[in-house]
């Protein structure tokens, strides 16, 4: 694909992000990346923005938020599945040949909408309602089905979660939650057998925006740098259906992954220098790597992933943003030597329904 990005930002994380609404962390959000891409606003001709009205706590939340995302008089587009989607669908409209020069941006602030409250009431209404269902309880029915098919427990999840949190403790953008004791999270309360508490990453606020522009674009700015380049794009959502074999054959997960290496050039992910992962608990850490079939990189989710910051609607753009810092030699601490190539991936809906996946360049 003839897409690059040329800027990007993600807000500092944190838990509760109280000393901004959230019109003000999309605006910041939005002007950084453009300061960082050294573009103005006037300059795009269209804004790509990703966000959830139920998880922002309010209706149509665009009508309120795509100003400050920078959309006032310029075409808009909105997607509500993830962060990483819109990534998606930001590179087709460029690669479409429609557009040249676009700004997405993508947030979320679960502090202001708890997202179990979200989750729950999701399923209420229309789903197995004797259940009571929520987040916590399809995920642990996803840790229950991966577990007894690959061969791992609640135990080998514990490693899977201590060693996230390792990884972004490293990492200088993460929220900086520390290194927790084994024993924290082994004996922390079950919130839906096997899952316990500490197996879930926790959830903070958070925003990402990017830049992008199509090849004809840089071609006539060549001042512009272009930090990283798309070359392949995939996304899958799978049934509602909970039964073992949706929850543990990854069906979504393993067929997003190979659209988007098999659009990029690459037989498979063992291709990658690097793969950053949506891990939501231990238990997705496990499954996604079995999943990879022994063909993984050599480096998954240096940057701790979900454990280092996780604003749910758009964690997989954070994972998208941390493989362009790779990319273009901007990653600081966790900086991969001669990396050429990675992915991001990202997920969403119950026992992750649905699988979205870039792959990057270096240019």
């Amino acid at each position: 694909m003839d897409v690059f990005v040329i800027g990007q930002a993600v807000h500092m994380p944190a838990a509760r992000i109280g000393e901004k609404r959230l019109e003000e962390l999309v605006f910041d959000t939005a002007h950084a990346a453009l300061a960082d891409a050294g573009v103005r606003r006037g300059q795009i001709d269209h804004v790509t923005i990703a966000g959830c009205d139920e998880l922002d706590g309010r209706s149509i939340s665009s009508m309120l938020l795509a100003a400050p995302a920078g959309a006032q008089l310029r075409d808009e587009m909105k997607c509500t599945d993830s962060g990483l989607t819109g990534l998606c669908l930001e590179a087709m409209r460029l690669e479409s040949g429609i557009f040249e020069l676009g700004l997405l941006v993508s947030w979320s602030k679960p502090s202001t909408a708890p997202l179990e409250d979200v989750m729950r009431m999701r399923c209420e209404p229309f789903y197995t309602r004797p259940i009571g269902l929520n987040m916590a309880i399809t995920d642990a029915l996803f840790a229950q089905a991966v577990g007894e098919k690959y061969g791992f427990d609640e135990f080998d999840a514990d490693e899977a979660v201590l060693e996230a949190y390792r990884r972004a403790d490293r990492n200088p953008r993460g929220i900086g939650h520390g290194v927790p004791a084994m024993e924290d999270i082994a004996l922390s309360p079950y919130l839906a057998a096997p899952l316990r508490r500490e197996h879930q990453a926790p959830i903070t606020d958070g925003a990402v925006a990017m830049v992008l522009a199509s090849a004809e674009w840089l071609k006539r700015n060549p001042n512009a740098r272009a930090l990283a380049q798309v070359a392949g794009i995939g996304w899958r959502n799978e049934q509602y259906d909970l039964g073992s074999d949706r929850l543990a054959g990854l069906t979504g997960f393993r067929a997003t992954l190979d659209d988007a290496l098999m659009m990029a050039g690459l037989k498979n992910a063992a291709g990658l220098d690097l793969l950053e992962l949506e891990s939501q608990t231990g238990f997705h850490e496990l499954a996604f790597r079995a999943a990879l079939n022994g063909n993984a990189p050599k480096d998954i989710s240096t940057s701790g992933g979900a454990f280092a910051q996780n604003p749910y609607f758009c964690t997989g753009l954070v994972n998208a943003a941390e493989a362009v810092l790779q990319l273009s030699n901007n990653a600081g601490p966790i900086q991969i030597p001669r990396i050429k190539r990675a992915a991001a991936h990202g997920s969403h809906g119950f026992a992750q329904q649905g699988n979205v996946a870039v792959v990057l360049e270096r240019v």
